[in-house]
């Protein structure tokens, strides 16, 4: 429930956040290290319907844990709706064998990238 699944993924978003004095990040081994912001997902978790916050919440641990260790490449492409910003998609696995999608928006001119989502997806 909603109520079980938001505490645990707050209580790691504010754990990454006094890390540090400005904005919350993670390092990605695939982008060099480079910093992977977190605060616009929490914007874009409060756009959605309850049911859909629980089920994207599910997987927000899974999907941390992939931003940081995955060297895979992501299926990549722009924006079409802004083509100043490119879309990066990491898929992975759970440990219970579900399939989820990580979405990470990177902006072309200042060269930072947002994680934006997670959510489960079928495997056709």
């Amino acid at each position: 429930s909603y109520k079980e699944v938001y505490p645990q993924a707050i209580s790691i978003y504010k754990r990454l956040a006094s890390r540090t004095k400005r904005r919350p990040y993670l390092r990605s081994i695939y982008f060099n290290k480079e910093k992977i912001f977190l605060d616009y997902f929490w914007i874009h978790i409060r756009e959605k319907n309850p049911k859909d916050r629980t089920r994207r919440l599910n997987f927000y641990t899974c999907a941390l844990d992939l931003i940081q260790n995955s060297k895979l490449n992501p299926s990549s492409k722009t924006n079409p709706k802004k083509s100043s910003e490119i879309f990066h998609r990491f898929f992975g696995k759970t440990k219970g064998n579900e399939n989820f999608c990580v979405q990470i928006v990177e902006n072309i001119k200042n060269k930072n990238k947002y994680f934006i989502s997670v959510f489960p997806y079928d495997i056709k």
